[in-house]
């Protein structure tokens, strides 16, 4: 057996078992894909698939536990990978950052600037998506580090850690009736068109389950992933906004619209640092976790991605 096996079986699992999409990915010839899987199948003694003709058609009981096993092996492998580049570039290297709109706009600009002054030869790259996405980006090895608030800590394949809490706020325009407002009420909110973000973004689960607790029904005029979106439709009168803090602590006093925080309402919500579970993390991706949150520190991050996926106290 071979690593080129390996990889053929686990590209396969990922194209959904069609060994046409599985061939184009990894370059070589559909014919060579299915022969190498078959060798692998007679050295193993066992399928790994179950067929129709040529054609997979579902993991077998024994092949999910051969999958688990070629998993910790390339994984491995890439980790192999990576200390080499480590110990040989200890400075130079791509590191890949999944992430929210809303942490990749308002909270991530300050670390990598920082990052980039420690590391100049470290090339940054950001991935947005969903929180779902950004997990999934993660098990799949295109992203080092994962930052958002829902979701992350569903996966077992994941270490995540606490890295801040934040609460939304209401924005309103300075002539609205409850700008004068310093605590306003799920009631009052309610009584308004309510602008505010999808519902798999940033803490939205949270606003919609407060409201569903006092059985208030929400007047959503407008979803978006984009708080300055939100804050553009604010102005021009087509509701009131419900944002993250972030995206309000730049703006200037005096200006033409006014925050309210709501945290009394919908609560505090925990930004979550994540990593993939026995991935091997280089020296510049320790550095940014800890420009991220003074709660972070080489030692805790190594202990946490060593053992088990708690808090560590933090």
């Amino acid at each position: 057996m071979n690593l080129h096996q390996f990889r053929f079986v686990q590209e396969a699992v990922r194209r959904g078992l069609n060994l046409t999409e599985t061939a184009k990915a990894l370059h070589t010839s559909q014919p060579g894909v299915s022969k190498a899987i078959l060798e692998l199948e007679e050295e193993l003694g066992v399928d790994i698939f179950s067929r129709h003709g040529k054609r997979l058609r579902h993991i077998t009981e024994p092949g999910q536990q051969v999958l688990r096993s070629i998993e910790i092996i390339m994984r491995e492998v890439n980790n192999l990978k990576r200390i080499g580049q480590d110990y040989s570039k200890q400075d130079a290297g791509r590191f890949s950052i999944a992430t929210t709109h809303t942490q990749a706009r308002y909270v991530l600009p300050g670390p990598v600037a920082q990052l980039r002054k420690q590391f100049p030869q470290v090339q940054v790259s950001l991935h947005q998506g969903n929180p779902e996405q950004v997990a999934r980006m993660l098990m799949d090895e295109s992203a080092d580090l994962g930052l958002a608030t829902e979701s992350l800590g569903e996966f077992e394949d994941l270490v995540t850690l606490p890295c801040y809490e934040w609460q939304h706020v209401l924005v309103v325009p300075a002539d609205h009736p409850l700008a004068s407002v310093e605590r306003p009420s799920l009631e009052q909110l309610a009584a308004h068109p309510l602008v505010s973000y999808h519902a798999s973004f940033t803490g939205r689960a949270r606003i919609d389950k407060a409201f569903a607790a006092r059985r208030i029904e929400p007047q959503i005029v407008l979803e978006a992933i984009d708080s300055d979106v939100i804050k553009t439709y604010v102005r021009l009168g087509l509701g009131v906004g419900i944002v993250a803090e972030m995206a309000v602590r730049d703006d200037p006093p005096g200006g033409d619209l006014v925050s309210r925080p709501l945290g009394h309402l919908f609560g505090q919500n925990v930004a979550r640092v994540a990593f993939k579970r026995g991935a091997y993390l280089r020296n510049y991706v320790y550095a940014f976790a800890e420009l991220l949150s003074d709660r972070f520190n080489r030692s805790l991050l190594e202990r946490a991605m060593a053992g088990d996926a708690s808090d560590y106290g933090i």
